[in-house]
């Protein structure tokens, strides 16, 4: 497609967007409207706010950096927060959160799997059952549904449907599925950040009654909770021996604001508390970053930006670069090829970072781009 900003052709610019990376990160403002425009349509697809709401007099939401303040019945930027009276609960009820709750024998794909204690020798034997996979064990993926951020390339963006498979679950309801053979929780979506307060109570009951120790906890997250809610979480994974997952979007905060509505500053904020908390245990490690690599947006270039970011704080920080599959807005997109992943695995390495991981390698194409 060819870019309606300089006028490039490439297979790698997106219709959703019509605008290539270099454009939108080269300091203009022309194209704003484009970009508010796409996210807009994506959202009105789905019956959700297209901005977080500002509403005079709102209560404030305070569980991550959108700030949504609403009016009594009003529905936040995420869809799973609803002012009802003086109290923002979640449309299934007070003590409820849309989700779906499945197990993952280990080992499993999941973007830590090469460094956690569930499927590597890290963490035996005081979090880990095994010096290498526990099998015979499995994981309990805890799926909410909704999401704080407007990602066009979402990979999961059914989680917008609420109550389209999910089910309305409490703390004690999730808990009670980690039985004798679960040896962690992780808590996804959508993301977790909306239902924050639910998944460190779930987190909380499924340790008291794990039937099995030791007995992991970890998030996987876009990193934009608030600061409050990012420590508590830490540190429930830093004593269980899980791990928190932020997988960050893009370091130019115009290609992230372009690509998941929303710019990355509390993102980077976080990361930054969680690579200091991450000192006190090293193996296994605390905080695990990855990337996904969306074919002609995050670029080798731009890994290079975040990889020189995350090993300014910590250069052992484990970072996983993942391979793209074509969805939602942006399913014209090819896959990443395996030389973008092997451009963008460099480029971390020369950042700095010593521990690079190449994630979905079976999604990568041979087409050059």
């Amino acid at each position: 497609m060819k870019c309606a900003g300089c006028g490039a052709e490439s297979a790698a610019v997106s219709s959703a967007l019509g605008i290539c990376a270099a454009c939108i990160t080269g300091g203009s403002e022309a194209h704003g409207a484009t970009i508010a425009e796409a996210h807009r349509k994506s959202r009105e697809e789905f019956g959700l706010p297209c901005a977080p709401p500002r509403s005079a007099g709102g209560l404030t939401c305070e569980y991550c950096a959108r700030g949504c303040r609403l009016a009594d019945g009003e529905t936040g930027f995420c869809g799973v927060r609803v002012r009802s009276g003086g109290r923002i609960l979640h449309p299934a009820g007070a003590d409820c959160a849309y989700m779906l709750c499945y197990y993952d024998p280990l080992p499993t794909n999941c973007v830590a799997s090469w460094v956690c204690a569930g499927c590597s020798p890290a963490g035996y034997p005081e979090y880990s059952r095994a010096g290498g996979t526990e099998r015979g064990y499995k994981n309990l993926a805890a799926f909410y549904a909704g999401c704080n951020f407007n990602c066009l390339f979402c990979q999961n963006w059914s989680c917008r449907r609420l109550g389209d498979g999910h089910a309305a679950m409490t703390p004690g309801e999730v808990a009670s599925l980690a039985d004798s053979r679960t040896s962690c929780i992780c808590f996804f979506g959508g993301d977790p950040g909306p239902h924050v307060e639910h998944s460190i109570r779930s987190a909380e009951a499924a340790l008291e009654r794990a039937a099995v120790r030791p007995f992991r906890v970890c998030w996987e997250t876009n990193g934009c909770m608030t600061v409050a809610y990012l420590e508590k979480i830490s540190r429930i994974a830093l004593e269980s021996g899980g791990c928190v997952k932020v997988d960050i979007k893009a370091f130019s905060p115009e290609l992230h604001n372009a690509l998941c509505g929303i710019g990355n500053a509390q993102v980077l904020r976080n990361v930054e508390l969680l690579a200091s908390v991450a000192a006190e245990r090293r193996t296994p490690p605390l905080f695990v970053a990855s990337t996904l690599l969306v074919p002609g947006y995050v670029t080798p270039s731009e890994v290079k930006k975040i990889a020189a970011f995350i090993a300014s704080l910590d250069p052992d920080t484990p970072y996983s670069l993942l391979a793209f599959s074509p969805q939602f807005y942006m399913d014209d997109l090819p896959a990443t090829s395996r030389r973008h992943m092997e451009e963008s695995v460099a480029a971390a390495r020369e950042a700095g970072l010593k521990n690079i991981n190449a994630g979905n390698p079976f999604l990568l194409s041979s087409v050059r781009y």
